[in-house]
Protein backbone atom coordinates (compact mmCIF):
# COMPACT_ATOMS: atom_id res chain seq x y z
CA UNK A 1 0.00 0.00 0.00
CA UNK A 2 2.75 2.51 1.38
CA UNK A 3 4.81 1.66 -2.23
CA UNK A 4 1.06 2.59 -4.31
CA UNK A 5 1.08 5.71 -2.32
CA UNK A 6 4.53 6.74 -2.80
CA UNK A 7 3.68 6.68 -6.99
CA UNK A 8 1.80 9.75 -6.52
CA UNK A 9 3.96 13.21 -6.29
CA UNK A 10 1.89 14.87 -3.42
CA UNK A 11 2.77 11.76 -1.48
CA UNK A 12 6.45 11.77 -2.47
CA UNK A 13 6.28 15.47 -1.30
CA UNK A 14 4.99 14.65 1.71
CA UNK A 15 7.44 11.66 3.08
CA UNK A 16 10.40 13.61 1.94
CA UNK A 17 9.25 16.69 3.74
CA UNK A 18 8.75 14.32 6.66
CA UNK A 19 12.47 12.73 6.49
CA UNK A 20 14.25 16.04 5.69
CA UNK A 21 12.85 17.70 8.81
CA UNK A 22 13.08 14.55 10.90
CA UNK A 23 17.08 14.18 9.82
CA UNK A 24 17.69 17.79 10.25
CA UNK A 25 16.35 17.90 13.81
CA UNK A 26 18.30 15.20 14.80
CA UNK A 27 21.68 17.84 13.99
CA UNK A 28 19.91 20.87 14.97
CA UNK A 29 18.68 19.85 18.56
CA UNK A 30 22.06 19.92 19.81
CA UNK A 31 24.13 21.82 17.18
CA UNK A 32 24.45 25.04 18.47
CA UNK A 33 25.14 23.49 21.92
CA UNK A 34 27.53 21.38 20.46
CA UNK A 35 29.34 24.66 19.25
CA UNK A 36 29.31 26.52 21.91
CA UNK A 37 29.93 24.02 24.77
CA UNK A 38 31.80 21.29 22.60
CA UNK A 39 33.89 23.05 20.20
CA UNK A 40 33.78 26.38 22.30
CA UNK A 41 32.71 29.07 19.90
CA UNK A 42 33.32 32.82 21.12
CA UNK A 43 30.26 35.02 20.24
CA UNK A 44 31.54 36.26 17.08
CA UNK A 45 33.14 32.86 15.96
CA UNK A 46 29.38 31.36 16.74
CA UNK A 47 28.08 34.52 13.97
CA UNK A 48 31.12 33.84 11.72
CA UNK A 49 29.99 30.30 11.20
CA UNK A 50 26.32 31.87 9.89
CA UNK A 51 28.13 34.15 7.56
CA UNK A 52 30.18 31.54 6.00
CA UNK A 53 27.00 29.84 5.62
CA UNK A 54 25.43 32.32 4.15
CA UNK A 55 28.30 33.59 1.98
CA UNK A 56 28.03 29.93 0.40
CA UNK A 57 24.79 30.26 -0.18
CA UNK A 58 24.33 33.63 -1.76
CA UNK A 59 27.62 32.64 -4.17
CA UNK A 60 25.62 29.35 -5.40
CA UNK A 61 21.77 30.36 -5.08
CA UNK A 62 21.54 31.22 -8.98
CA UNK A 63 23.66 28.33 -9.96
CA UNK A 64 21.95 25.67 -8.46
CA UNK A 65 18.78 27.23 -9.25
CA UNK A 66 19.42 27.08 -12.62
CA UNK A 67 20.76 23.42 -12.96
CA UNK A 68 16.98 22.96 -11.33
CA UNK A 69 16.00 24.65 -14.44
CA UNK A 70 17.51 23.65 -16.98
CA UNK A 71 18.62 20.25 -16.29
CA UNK A 72 16.27 18.77 -13.27
CA UNK A 73 14.55 19.17 -9.86
CA UNK A 74 15.33 15.23 -9.01
CA UNK A 75 18.96 15.47 -9.56
CA UNK A 76 19.49 18.42 -8.04
CA UNK A 77 17.55 17.73 -4.53
CA UNK A 78 19.86 14.33 -4.92
CA UNK A 79 22.62 16.33 -5.28
CA UNK A 80 21.60 18.46 -2.84
CA UNK A 81 21.07 16.01 -0.06
CA UNK A 82 23.89 14.25 -0.41
CA UNK A 83 26.24 17.17 0.14
CA UNK A 84 24.20 18.09 3.54
CA UNK A 85 24.44 15.03 5.02
CA UNK A 86 28.11 14.93 4.10
CA UNK A 87 28.85 18.34 5.36
CA UNK A 88 26.87 17.12 8.77
CA UNK A 89 28.69 14.40 8.87
CA UNK A 90 31.99 16.17 8.96
CA UNK A 91 31.19 18.52 11.10
CA UNK A 92 30.35 16.14 13.62
CA UNK A 93 32.99 13.85 13.51
CA UNK A 94 35.91 16.86 14.64
CA UNK A 95 35.00 19.58 16.97
CA UNK A 96 37.50 22.15 15.69
CA UNK A 97 36.24 25.74 14.41
CA UNK A 98 38.01 25.02 10.63
CA UNK A 99 36.06 21.40 10.21
CA UNK A 100 33.10 23.34 11.35
CA UNK A 101 33.85 26.23 9.07
CA UNK A 102 34.49 23.90 6.12
CA UNK A 103 31.47 21.67 7.12
CA UNK A 104 29.41 24.96 6.52
CA UNK A 105 30.82 25.35 3.01
CA UNK A 106 29.49 22.12 2.47
CA UNK A 107 26.41 21.77 3.43
CA UNK A 108 25.49 25.50 2.22
CA UNK A 109 26.11 24.38 -0.99
CA UNK A 110 24.22 21.16 -0.67
CA UNK A 111 21.06 23.62 0.86
CA UNK A 112 21.16 25.73 -2.66
CA UNK A 113 20.63 22.18 -4.67
CA UNK A 114 17.45 21.38 -2.85
CA UNK A 115 16.28 24.97 -1.95
CA UNK A 116 13.03 26.16 -4.54
CA UNK A 117 13.64 22.25 -6.26
CA UNK A 118 11.19 20.74 -4.49
CA UNK A 119 8.56 23.35 -4.11
CA UNK A 120 9.10 23.95 -8.04
CA UNK A 121 8.53 20.17 -8.73
CA UNK A 122 5.97 19.38 -6.48
CA UNK A 123 4.11 22.93 -8.44
CA UNK A 124 4.87 21.43 -11.78
CA UNK A 125 3.86 17.67 -10.98
CA UNK A 126 0.31 19.00 -9.16
CA UNK A 127 -1.04 22.48 -10.29
CA UNK A 128 0.51 25.45 -8.64
CA UNK A 129 -3.25 25.24 -6.59
CA UNK A 130 -2.89 21.91 -5.43
CA UNK A 131 1.11 22.72 -4.28
CA UNK A 132 -0.61 24.95 -2.26
CA UNK A 133 -2.00 22.83 -0.07
CA UNK A 134 0.52 20.13 -0.60
CA UNK A 135 3.24 22.80 1.08
CA UNK A 136 1.46 23.34 4.11
CA UNK A 137 1.10 19.90 4.69
CA UNK A 138 4.31 18.98 3.81
CA UNK A 139 5.68 21.82 6.68
CA UNK A 140 2.61 19.97 9.26
CA UNK A 141 4.54 16.43 8.18
CA UNK A 142 7.91 18.23 8.58
CA UNK A 143 7.20 19.47 12.51
CA UNK A 144 5.44 16.52 13.18
CA UNK A 145 8.82 14.73 12.06
CA UNK A 146 10.45 16.92 14.22
CA UNK A 147 8.57 16.51 16.97
CA UNK A 148 9.89 12.47 16.66
CA UNK A 149 13.35 13.11 15.94
CA UNK A 150 13.99 15.70 19.14
CA UNK A 151 13.29 13.19 21.43
CA UNK A 152 15.71 10.35 19.55
CA UNK A 153 18.82 12.95 19.39
CA UNK A 154 18.25 13.88 22.85
CA UNK A 155 19.07 10.38 23.92
CA UNK A 156 22.06 10.16 21.72
CA UNK A 157 23.20 13.29 22.63
CA UNK A 158 22.96 12.27 26.24
CA UNK A 159 25.72 9.87 26.05
CA UNK A 160 27.34 11.87 23.05
CA UNK A 161 26.54 15.26 22.14
CA UNK A 162 28.06 14.70 18.97
CA UNK A 163 26.29 11.65 18.08
CA UNK A 164 23.20 12.69 16.73
CA UNK A 165 24.92 15.18 14.28
CA UNK A 166 26.95 12.03 12.79
CA UNK A 167 24.29 10.09 12.01
CA UNK A 168 21.59 12.75 10.88
CA UNK A 169 24.69 12.76 8.50
CA UNK A 170 24.47 9.90 7.31
CA UNK A 171 20.55 10.13 6.99
CA UNK A 172 20.63 12.63 4.41
CA UNK A 173 22.96 11.35 2.38
CA UNK A 174 20.04 8.07 2.45
CA UNK A 175 17.36 11.01 2.06
CA UNK A 176 19.40 11.32 -1.32
CA UNK A 177 18.92 7.45 -2.66
CA UNK A 178 14.96 7.95 -1.31
CA UNK A 179 14.57 10.51 -3.99
CA UNK A 180 16.60 8.92 -6.47
CA UNK A 181 14.28 6.01 -6.26
CA UNK A 182 10.87 7.39 -5.30
CA UNK A 183 10.79 10.81 -7.12
CA UNK A 184 9.40 10.62 -10.48
CA UNK A 185 9.94 14.00 -13.01
CA UNK A 186 6.51 13.96 -15.50
CA UNK A 187 5.74 17.42 -16.21
CA UNK A 188 8.74 18.85 -15.90
CA UNK A 189 10.21 20.04 -19.50
CA UNK A 190 13.98 20.99 -18.91
CA UNK A 191 14.46 24.23 -20.54
CA UNK A 192 17.47 22.99 -22.22
CA UNK A 193 14.64 20.82 -24.14
CA UNK A 194 12.48 24.05 -25.16
CA UNK A 195 15.29 25.52 -26.95
CA UNK A 196 18.53 25.37 -27.51
CA UNK A 197 20.67 27.30 -24.62
CA UNK A 198 23.91 27.30 -22.45
CA UNK A 199 23.88 27.43 -18.80
CA UNK A 200 25.10 31.03 -18.80
CA UNK A 201 22.75 32.17 -21.07
CA UNK A 202 20.08 30.62 -19.15
CA UNK A 203 21.42 32.25 -15.90
CA UNK A 204 21.18 35.71 -17.65
CA UNK A 205 17.57 34.89 -19.23
CA UNK A 206 16.31 34.25 -16.06
CA UNK A 207 18.00 36.93 -13.97
CA UNK A 208 16.82 39.46 -16.19
CA UNK A 209 13.24 37.37 -16.33
CA UNK A 210 13.36 37.92 -12.32
CA UNK A 211 14.21 41.81 -12.75
CA UNK A 212 11.46 42.77 -15.24
CA UNK A 213 9.29 40.89 -13.18
CA UNK A 214 10.33 43.01 -9.60
CA UNK A 215 9.68 45.95 -11.67
CA UNK A 216 6.69 45.36 -13.01
CA UNK A 217 5.49 43.35 -10.14
CA UNK A 218 4.90 45.51 -6.72
CA UNK A 219 4.64 42.11 -4.75
CA UNK A 220 7.78 40.51 -6.05
CA UNK A 221 9.44 43.86 -4.98
CA UNK A 222 7.92 43.55 -1.64
CA UNK A 223 8.64 40.16 -0.71
CA UNK A 224 12.02 40.25 -1.60
CA UNK A 225 12.49 43.50 0.38
CA UNK A 226 10.87 41.42 3.36
CA UNK A 227 13.44 38.76 2.76
CA UNK A 228 16.17 40.73 3.07
CA UNK A 229 15.05 42.48 6.46
CA UNK A 230 14.69 38.84 8.05
CA UNK A 231 17.76 38.16 6.60
CA UNK A 232 19.22 41.26 8.30
CA UNK A 233 17.90 40.31 11.27
CA UNK A 234 17.75 36.54 12.17
CA UNK A 235 21.52 35.24 11.44
CA UNK A 236 22.69 37.36 15.01
CA UNK A 237 19.28 35.69 17.11
CA UNK A 238 20.08 32.11 15.43
CA UNK A 239 23.89 32.06 16.75
CA UNK A 240 23.28 34.00 20.05
CA UNK A 241 20.54 33.58 21.55
CA UNK A 242 21.52 30.28 23.19
CA UNK A 243 24.35 32.17 24.89
CA UNK A 244 22.01 34.67 26.30
CA UNK A 245 19.91 32.12 27.66
CA UNK A 246 22.48 30.31 29.02
CA UNK A 247 23.56 33.64 30.85
CA UNK A 248 20.50 33.28 33.02
CA UNK A 249 21.69 32.69 36.72
CA UNK A 250 19.49 29.10 37.10
CA UNK A 251 21.49 27.73 34.29
CA UNK A 252 25.04 28.10 35.28
CA UNK A 253 26.94 25.46 36.53
CA UNK A 254 24.69 23.03 34.16
CA UNK A 255 26.25 19.55 33.20
CA UNK A 256 26.44 19.11 29.23
CA UNK A 257 23.75 16.25 29.43
CA UNK A 258 21.74 18.52 31.34
CA UNK A 259 21.62 20.75 28.57
CA UNK A 260 20.91 18.54 25.88
CA UNK A 261 17.60 17.70 27.45
CA UNK A 262 16.53 21.35 27.63
CA UNK A 263 17.59 22.00 24.25
CA UNK A 264 15.81 19.42 22.94
CA UNK A 265 12.78 20.07 25.66
CA UNK A 266 12.93 23.86 24.01
CA UNK A 267 12.34 22.76 20.84
CA UNK A 268 9.71 20.00 21.06
CA UNK A 269 7.43 22.41 22.66
CA UNK A 270 8.19 24.47 19.74
CA UNK A 271 7.26 22.19 16.94
CA UNK A 272 4.22 20.73 19.04
CA UNK A 273 2.87 24.61 18.45
CA UNK A 274 4.15 24.83 14.86
CA UNK A 275 1.99 21.71 14.16
CA UNK A 276 -1.01 23.03 15.94
CA UNK A 277 -0.87 26.60 14.61
CA UNK A 278 -0.60 25.02 10.72
CA UNK A 279 -3.50 22.53 11.65
CA UNK A 280 -5.39 25.66 12.68
CA UNK A 281 -4.06 27.85 9.11
CA UNK A 282 -5.20 24.46 6.85
CA UNK A 283 -8.20 24.24 8.42
CA UNK A 284 -9.38 27.79 8.21
CA UNK A 285 -8.29 27.65 4.77
CA UNK A 286 -6.29 30.88 5.48
CA UNK A 287 -3.54 29.74 2.58
CA UNK A 288 -6.03 30.24 -0.29
CA UNK A 289 -6.10 33.76 -0.02
CA UNK A 290 -3.21 36.50 -0.61
CA UNK A 291 -4.82 38.63 1.80
CA UNK A 292 -5.09 36.50 4.57
CA UNK A 293 -1.69 35.13 4.30
CA UNK A 294 -0.58 38.73 4.49
CA UNK A 295 -2.58 39.25 7.75
CA UNK A 296 -0.83 35.78 8.83
CA UNK A 297 2.56 37.10 8.20
CA UNK A 298 1.95 40.66 9.49
CA UNK A 299 0.94 39.47 12.88
CA UNK A 300 3.82 36.91 12.98
CA UNK A 301 6.24 39.92 12.25
CA UNK A 302 5.09 42.08 15.58
CA UNK A 303 5.21 38.83 16.96
CA UNK A 304 8.83 38.19 16.44
CA UNK A 305 9.71 42.13 17.06
CA UNK A 306 8.00 42.36 20.75
CA UNK A 307 9.57 38.82 21.55
CA UNK A 308 12.85 39.63 20.55
CA UNK A 309 12.43 42.78 23.06
CA UNK A 310 11.08 40.71 25.70
CA UNK A 311 13.81 38.13 25.14
CA UNK A 312 16.95 40.71 25.25
CA UNK A 313 15.62 41.73 28.21
CA UNK A 314 15.02 39.16 30.43
CA UNK A 315 16.96 37.85 33.21
CA UNK A 316 14.60 34.54 34.57
CA UNK A 317 14.49 31.35 32.96
CA UNK A 318 10.49 31.51 32.53
CA UNK A 319 10.39 34.58 30.63
CA UNK A 320 13.78 33.82 28.45
CA UNK A 321 12.04 30.36 27.57
CA UNK A 322 8.73 32.01 26.64
CA UNK A 323 9.74 34.16 24.87
CA UNK A 324 12.25 32.10 22.62
CA UNK A 325 8.98 29.85 21.57
CA UNK A 326 7.46 32.48 21.06
CA UNK A 327 9.95 33.78 18.19
CA UNK A 328 11.22 30.14 17.31
CA UNK A 329 7.22 28.78 16.70
CA UNK A 330 6.04 31.75 14.59
CA UNK A 331 8.82 31.42 12.43
CA UNK A 332 8.52 27.94 11.65
CA UNK A 333 4.77 28.87 10.61
CA UNK A 334 5.80 31.46 8.30
CA UNK A 335 7.83 30.10 6.34
CA UNK A 336 5.42 27.69 4.56
CA UNK A 337 3.14 30.45 3.90
CA UNK A 338 6.19 32.77 2.40
CA UNK A 339 6.63 30.37 -0.17
CA UNK A 340 2.58 29.78 -1.22
CA UNK A 341 3.26 33.52 -1.63
CA UNK A 342 6.06 32.99 -3.87
CA UNK A 343 4.19 30.10 -5.58
CA UNK A 344 0.77 32.33 -6.27
CA UNK A 345 3.00 35.14 -7.98
CA UNK A 346 5.51 33.41 -10.09
CA UNK A 347 4.56 34.95 -13.77
CA UNK A 348 6.75 32.37 -15.45
CA UNK A 349 6.56 28.52 -14.15
CA UNK A 350 9.58 27.30 -16.32
CA UNK A 351 11.58 29.59 -13.57
CA UNK A 352 9.92 28.54 -10.46
CA UNK A 353 13.39 27.34 -8.82
CA UNK A 354 15.13 30.56 -9.73
CA UNK A 355 12.57 32.50 -8.37
CA UNK A 356 13.16 30.76 -5.03
CA UNK A 357 16.78 30.94 -5.22
CA UNK A 358 16.66 34.85 -5.79
CA UNK A 359 14.45 34.76 -3.01
CA UNK A 360 16.97 32.52 -0.85
CA UNK A 361 20.05 34.79 -1.90
CA UNK A 362 18.28 37.67 -1.15
CA UNK A 363 17.71 36.47 2.67
CA UNK A 364 21.60 35.23 2.33
CA UNK A 365 22.62 39.21 1.37
CA UNK A 366 20.67 40.06 4.82
CA UNK A 367 22.26 37.53 6.88
CA UNK A 368 25.59 38.14 5.47
CA UNK A 369 25.76 41.92 6.29
CA UNK A 370 23.72 41.66 9.52
CA UNK A 371 25.38 38.47 11.31
CA UNK A 372 28.55 40.38 11.37
CA UNK A 373 27.23 43.22 12.89
CA UNK A 374 25.16 41.68 15.12
CA UNK A 375 28.63 39.55 16.38
CA UNK A 376 30.60 42.69 16.69
CA UNK A 377 28.16 43.85 18.87
CA UNK A 378 27.66 41.28 21.02
CA UNK A 379 31.28 40.66 21.39
CA UNK A 380 32.02 44.34 22.24
CA UNK A 381 28.61 45.50 24.41
CA UNK A 382 26.82 42.81 24.88
CA UNK A 383 24.72 39.48 23.64
CA UNK A 384 21.30 41.54 25.22
CA UNK A 385 22.11 44.78 22.75
CA UNK A 386 23.44 42.63 20.14
CA UNK A 387 19.34 41.72 20.07
CA UNK A 388 18.03 44.58 21.00
CA UNK A 389 19.90 45.46 17.79
CA UNK A 390 18.62 42.31 15.51
CA UNK A 391 14.54 43.27 16.46
CA UNK A 392 15.54 46.65 14.90
CA UNK A 393 16.85 45.74 12.05
CA UNK A 394 13.75 43.68 11.60
CA UNK A 395 11.22 46.46 11.90
CA UNK A 396 10.75 47.93 8.63
CA UNK A 397 8.97 44.58 7.69
CA UNK A 398 5.91 45.86 9.35
CA UNK A 399 5.79 49.17 6.58
CA UNK A 400 6.31 46.59 3.82
CA UNK A 401 3.41 44.37 5.29
CA UNK A 402 1.20 46.83 5.92
CA UNK A 403 1.82 48.31 2.56
CA UNK A 404 0.76 44.86 1.31
CA UNK A 405 -2.31 45.24 3.12
CA UNK A 406 -3.52 48.29 2.20
CA UNK A 407 -4.51 47.34 -1.16
CA UNK A 408 -6.52 44.16 -2.24
CA UNK A 409 -4.65 41.97 -4.13
CA UNK A 410 -6.36 38.80 -6.19
CA UNK A 411 -4.51 35.91 -7.67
Amino acid sequence: MKNLQLKSPYHVYIYTCFLSQFFFTLVFTVNLLYHVQTVQLTALQLVLVGTVLELTVFLFEIPTGVVSDLKSRKLSMIIGYFLIGCGFFIEGLFPVFAAVIASQILWGIGYTFTSGSQQAWIADEIGETKASSAILKGARAGNFGQIIAIPISIILGYSLINLPIMIGGIAMVGLSLFVLIFMKEEHFIPQNKQKQITVMENMTDNLKLIITSAKMNRLIRLLLLIALFFGLYSEGFDRLWLSHLLEAPQLLGLTDETLVIMAGALNFIVMIFSFLALYIINRLSLHLELRKIYIALFIGAILIILSLLGFSLSTGIVSLIIFYMIIAGTRQVMYPLEDIWLNKIIPDSSARATFFSVKGQVDSIGQIGGGPFIGWIGSHFAIKIAIIASAVLLTPVLYLYRSLLKKKHRL
